[in-house]
């Protein structure tokens, strides 16, 4: 059936229209090889795992907002890494949009310095579980950007310049809100981590920490309008002697700004082996030298639980004491009965020994000295 001259006017311009919208379209960039796109406008990227990805992948479309490479063998992370190499880091920003960047579980062991260059709206870098050995002090150079720096289970197996490294890296982050490094065997932490001006949150946990000192308390200090860090320390070997009475006071002070005060436990001295920091008592933390203070011996060790133990003693020991009185009371008359006997028999040893003695006393009953052995010889009587 030919269409209603009314009609015409309708359905003659969707052609031309569908032809026009097609002809201004721009064609989607192609999704790199191993890798999976996901979403528009927001491109997501996940890129499979496998041996065969070394370098991070040169065609990335440059609208990604998201790249995830989980368990690929990339080993080491070059300059400009995510914007074409060396030859290409100053030619341009290849990925302008990409605000988060997973990186885990892939055999990462060297990060030079600048392998971000050319991410200008990064805001989330994830680094963790690789064994990073080498760390570009100036690594995380040319991110402005950036909120979210994780590093949890990586930096372990580092050389022993590593914290120094990390801590000339993390300076320039100024915006950084986020910092995990748990998992880390640190036996510090570094200075630049504490200094950060908007950091929000501090992930330590499982660490080598044996405490943090009034330096680094202090540094956790924000003057004005800046928010107050939250630090994570549970899982660390604390020492709980006379140095950690600063990081004792400043937690009753601050338990909000430490969400797992209360599973902070001390691993030395022996004497307060697995108890929680927070249940001491900072006034009785005392320190001594050598032999003793791992023995903990000059420590007095009285919290709470002990005084509540002492409290608990002196109440059975009242208990006993009533208890006695009350048979005393109800034997009165047997006591009283065995006390007069008592007396009685007593008297009657007394007199006896008194009888003894005035007998023994009276001149009369005195016995006659014995006669000398040559008195028999001359005596008148002998007839010799």
């Amino acid at each position: 059936m030919a269409p209603r001259a009314g009609q015409r006017g309708l359905w003659s311009p969707l052609p031309g229209l569908l032809l026009l919208a097609a002809a201004l379209s721009r064609p989607a960039a192609p999704c790199p090889f191993q890798c999976y796109c996901f979403g528009s406008p927001r491109l997501l990227l996940r890129c499979a795992s496998g041996a065969e990805l070394r370098q991070p992948p040169r065609d990335v479309p440059p609208d990604a907002r998201n790249l995830t490479i989980v368990g690929a063998n990339l080993t080491v992370l070059r300059a400009a890494a995510f914007a074409g190499g060396d030859e290409e880091a100053t030619d341009g920003v290849r990925l302008p949009l990409l605000t988060a960047l997973r990186l885990t579980h892939n055999n990462i062991e060297v990060v030079e310095d600048g392998a971000f260059d050319g991410l200008p709206s990064l805001a989330a870098l994830d680094l963790s579980h690789n064994p990073l050995r080498a760390l570009g002090s100036r690594a995380f150079r040319g991110l402005p950007a950036l909120r979210s720096l994780l590093l949890n289970h990586a930096l372990a197996r580092g050389s022993p310049g590593m914290l120094d490294a990390l801590d000339a890296a993390l300076a320039p982050l100024a915006e950084l809100r986020l910092l995990g490094l748990a998992g880390n065997a640190l036996s510090r932490l570094p200075p630049a981590a504490l200094r950060l001006p908007r950091l929000e949150q501090l992930d330590a946990r499982v660490n080598a920490l044996a405490g943090l000192g009034p330096d680094e308390l202090r540094a956790l200090e924000r003057d004005g309008d800046l928010p107050q860090p939250r630090l994570l320390l549970a899982d660390n070997p604390l020492s709980c002697g006379c140095t950690s009475r600063p990081l004792l006071a400043w937690l009753h002070n601050a338990t909000e700004r430490v969400p797992d005060a209360r599973r902070l436990r001390c691993a030395s001295p022996r004497v307060l082996l697995d108890r929680p920091l927070m249940d001491l008592d900072e006034a009785r933390l005392g320190c001594s030298d050598g032999d003793a203070h791992e023995s903990g011996e000059g420590i007095d060790v009285a919290g709470p639980e002990l005084e509540a133990s002492y409290v608990f003693f002196g109440l059975v020991l009242a208990l006993i004491g009533l208890i006695f009185l009350m048979v005393l009371y109800l034997n009165r008359r047997g006591i009283q009965r065995w006390m007069r006997n008592l007396r009685e028999a007593c008297r009657d040893q007394m007199e006896g020994y008194h009888y003894r003695y005035e007998q023994d006393a009276d001149p009369r009953r005195a016995p006659a000295p014995a006669a000398p052995a040559g008195s028999r010889a001359t005596s008148p009587g002998s007839g010799l």
